[in-house]
């Protein structure tokens, strides 16, 4: 009982003593078990609920709907990278060590304010899934893309506890950029093949994304040869961990879906077990090329990393019934 009472007074003193108090009085920022409550909801009903309630039923059209959320989420993308231009970073923020302005100066109020809504805006990508749900794509709920989205509303929600500001916010200021091209393509793409045949500029969406993920890699990363603004060093290893994994898994979707498609690369096909071209594979979102692989253990872990990453980058927001299924995993490679 003494221990429960140590750990529960510990934890006390981290959220009301240890935190920021600018954002303590902010919706869902008192505890992190609220956000993580939503999250496990979210879950449990795009896995389980969604498809029991749209078992028989027909799935939805929404293409209206899709291309009004999706221009809605580049307004908002636009404006939370608005508010982190004027909040620091192409206006004074230092690129090699930037501290938490914790002052209640009008630009680091701005600050943390844009870092909740950042926060929040982690709630409205869950319509992704919803939307797959109601259109019975359940193909492209997998349970990485779930983990995925329901993940990262629970790891802003530290970063607007204690740190709404400085070096970290790095990923925030590049990722809303992003998401304005990123939502601007989801927004046409749902428009239908008569605008999907301009989307010529997909695959530099893909590399704009990798570009990001090497950029707040650098970033990130060092820091650990010299901190001299005294950043809590962990937050930034944190983001810099996931922008490391989140490359990886991009840049083996990328070879997948642009260098082999092309034949270009036939050894690296060989040896990840997939044939060039096999729809089927891309449509089931294994790409394992059952009956290729060589049976050796390298193989055996290709196969398995090229399964994560089709399920990472699963496909989304296509309306287009008739689209090839390369062109559906297309479509979500961004959506993180």
């Amino acid at each position: 009982m003494e221990y429960l009472t140590q750990f529960y007074d510990g934890w006390r003193d981290l959220m009301d003593n240890k935190s920021d108090p600018r954002t303590r009085d902010y919706p869902l920022m008192s505890s992190p078990f609220p956000t993580i409550a939503i999250s496990l909801a979210y879950a449990y009903f795009v896995k389980v609920l969604g498809p029991k309630l749209m078992e028989n039923r027909k799935p939805f059209e929404l293409r209206k709907i899709l291309i009004v959320y999706n221009a809605a989420q580049v307004i908002f993308s636009a404006w939370l990278f608005y508010e982190s231009c004027i909040g620091g970073w192409l206006n004074g923020y230092n690129l090699r060590c930037e501290p938490v302005d914790y002052s209640y100066s009008p630009r680091a109020l701005r600050t943390a304010a844009g870092c909740w809504w950042y926060y929040f805006s982690k709630f409205t990508e869950f319509f992704d899934t919803f939307f797959f749900v109601m259109r019975k794509r359940y193909d492209q709920v997998s349970t990485l893309h779930v983990i995925h989205h329901g993940i990262m509303p629970v790891s802003v929600w530290w970063g607007v506890k204690f740190t709404p500001g400085g070096h970290s916010t790095f990923f925030g200021f590049l990722n809303t950029f992003v998401h304005i091209f990123m939502y601007a393509y989801y927004m046409l793409a749902a428009m239908g093949p008569r605008v999907q045949r301009y989307l010529w500029w997909k695959k530099y969406l893909t590399v704009l994304q990798m570009i990001q993920f090497v950029l707040v890699m650098v970033h990130s990363f060092q820091l650990f040869f010299k901190n001299d603004c005294n950043y809590p060093i962990g937050f930034a290893y944190f983001i810099g961990a996931h922008a490391v994994m989140f490359y990886f898994l991009f840049s083996n979707f990328y070879k997948r879906a642009y260098v082999r498609r092309d034949g270009k690369d036939k050894s690296a096909v060989k040896a990840n077990g997939h044939a060039n071209g096999d729809m089927k594979q891309l449509k089931d979102g294994n790409g394992n090329g059952n009956g290729h692989a060589n049976g050796g253990t390298v193989n055996r872990f290709q196969n398995t990393f090229s399964k994560f990453t089709t399920e990472m980058c699963n496909p989304a927001l296509n309306s287009n019934s008739t689209s090839t299924a390369r062109q559906r995993l297309l479509i979500n490679a961004g959506n993180k």
